[in-house]
């Protein structure tokens, strides 16, 4: 595969600083991150909403990239429709913790 070159002049500085802490988040260099986010953008993928914290799944079945809190939370809400409705309340379970001291 040839590679190619590409510049981006002009940079605001508060931008290239957020881009810096965003690739350290993702413990990638600064051209990683950039690769990251051009690949992305070439797939037409949705891109991550200002403020979040990107989550990265492994293993079988989950594609590598970065999800937002919303998106995560539509998949759970696809996957149990029903709130569970066994077992017992956090609140109890800190009570009886709390009360065993």
């Amino acid at each position: 595969m040839d590679a190619v070159n590409l510049t981006i002049k002009g940079v605001p500085r508060e931008i290239a600083e957020r881009l810096r802490s965003r690739a350290a988040r993702n413990h990638r260099s600064l051209q990683g991150e950039l690769m990251a986010i051009i690949e992305q953008a070439a797939r037409n993928e949705v891109a991550p909403s200002t403020g979040t914290e990107p989550v990265t799944r492994f293993g079988p079945g989950w594609q590598r990239g970065t999800k937002t809190v919303e998106q995560i939370a539509a998949e759970h809400r696809r996957m149990f429709p029903q709130p569970i409705r066994r077992g017992p309340l956090a609140v109890d379970i800190i009570r009886e913790d709390r009360d065993s001291r």
